[in-house]
């Protein structure tokens, strides 16, 4: 073998490894996209999630108030008073509050998570009364 067939087969070599290397690595960047899109996606789910639980506390505490409230009526109390008391015990406030007959109908908000840098409210509504 002569010497320029020698540096010939090096250089064809050296080719095929070169065709090769603008590959090299393109797995780690590829994972490292992949990894930060699944944390944006996770974060993403847990504020949802935590808004979902917010409203979840919310129409509790709506529902609690409101059956505080239609049972105060049914003593001769005050249903709404009852109502807020029951609401402020599980962190809501009433927004609104009425007497339909021995029904009780009322609105409560209560502070949720921050959102995108502002806080925001979860509100519920809910009635009860007597079973007609």
């Amino acid at each position: 073998m002569t010497g320029w067939s020698r540096l010939s087969r090096r250089a064809a070599r050296r080719s095929l490894r070169g065709s090769r290397r603008p590959e090299a690595g393109s797995a780690t960047a590829l994972a490292t996209v992949l990894v930060g899109l699944l944390g944006v996606v996770a974060a993403v789910v847990a504020v949802l999630g935590g808004a979902v639980a917010d409203q979840r506390r919310a129409a509790s505490a709506a529902d609690l108030a409101a059956l505080a409230g239609a049972q105060a009526v049914q003593h001769g109390d005050d249903g709404c008073l009852a109502a807020g008391v029951v609401a402020h015990r599980n962190g809501a406030t009433v927004a609104g509050c009425r007497l339909e007959g021995e029904v009780v109908v009322l609105r409560v908000t209560r502070p949720a998570r921050w959102f995108l840098g502002r806080r925001v409210r979860a509100s519920s509504s809910a009635r009860a009364g007597p079973v007609p």
